[in-house]
């Protein structure tokens, strides 16, 4: 298995502020465990390329497009920070780093594709999958993993492809996208999952069993087994009886039991559990193609650590 690691070091440019929990930190957090793994010497590592502007639009009203590009700050002042929110904010190199992070789910797309790689994870920031078709919100701009998404399809003619996000929080930005794409036939051809801790932001989701929307709540009380539980029991019926050609993954950490951003608690067992099933289900129909990208975690240590065990789910090792 050959998997990939998208990344630039501009992606850490984007800051909004010393006390915001997404924090260039995370990047940094992830590549030292990258390296303490050994995994350095197993991935190949490719630097990613700002997106296409146009592609944008696969995902998102281009109203809202032009307007993140007319109010993105252009000098490096302090003062100078555009707020779409209270959380989600622009400095002079937020914009850049958002054109990597869409960028690197192109590029992945095009290096799964091409057979290049199996898998890819994209190690960037800022994240996406709170980002909806006209709104950005919930420290997202733009919603990479539908990009990407709209571009396998687009580009490749895919006529199945499956989404899931095990972010802590909903992933209501691609919700929204994929609802949008699918209220129309020729747009048909897409499956999300996502599991999150109930209630909790964005607050604004409806449990689903029912495709191309499968919406997995989980309590505040949740452990590992009850995770486990609830995806054997939700998600993979889904996503066989779907057979997706290709599988996308939001990757968010912030479910683990060190991360305060939530009360579940997860281990990164529980990410290489998971994992390992959508890569079971990948080999199965999809030629083993799965792009992750990362979303949440901001407990650093916890957040390498839970990235490693993710890899080496996506390579296979035992």
């Amino acid at each position: 298995m050959t998997v990939g690691v998208i990344g630039h070091h501009k992606c850490n440019g984007h800051n909004m502020g010393d006390y915001h929990p997404e924090s260039p930190k995370r990047l940094g957090a992830i590549q030292d465990q990258l390296i303490r793994s050994g995994l350095e010497y197993v991935i190949r590592q490719y630097d990613a390329t700002p997106i296409d502007p146009d592609l944008i639009s696969l995902a998102h009203d281009d109203k809202y497009i032009q307007h993140i590009f007319d109010n993105a700050p252009t000098t490096k002042d302090h003062e100078n920070i555009f707020r779409l929110d209270d959380d989600t904010s622009m400095n002079a190199d937020t914009l850049p780093a958002a054109l990597l992070s869409a960028g690197a789910a192109i590029n992945a797309v095009d290096l799964v594709m091409d057979k290049t790689l199996t898998a890819a994870f994209c190690a960037t920031r800022p994240p996406g999958h709170h980002a909806e078709y006209n709104k950005g919100m919930g420290f997202c701009f733009f919603n990479n993993i539908a990009i990407a998404a709209a571009y396998a399809k687009k580009k490749y003619k895919l006529e199945r492809v499956a989404i899931v996000d095990f972010d802590v929080h909903h992933g209501n930005g691609t919700e929204d996208i994929i609802k949008r794409a699918t209220a129309h036939s020729k747009e048909q051809g897409y499956l999300f999952c996502s599991s999150y801790q109930y209630p909790f932001f964005p607050f604004e989701m409806q449990e689903s069993d029912t495709p191309p929307i499968i919406n997995t709540p989980l309590p505040a009380t949740c452990k590992g087994p009850e995770f486990r539980a609830a995806i054997s029991k939700h998600w993979l019926p889904a996503l066989e009886k779907f057979k997706p050609q290709i599988i996308f993954i939001s990757a968010g950490f912030d479910a683990h039991i060190e991360d305060e951003m939530s009360q579940i608690s997860l281990t990164e067992c529980d990410y290489r559990w998971v994992t390992d099933e959508l890569k079971t289900i990948a080999d199965k129909y999809s030629e083993g193609r799965i792009i992750s990208m990362l979303e949440g975690g901001y407990a650093l240590s916890a957040l390498g650590r839970s990235v490693v065990e993710h890899i080496k789910g996506l390579i296979g090792n035992q």
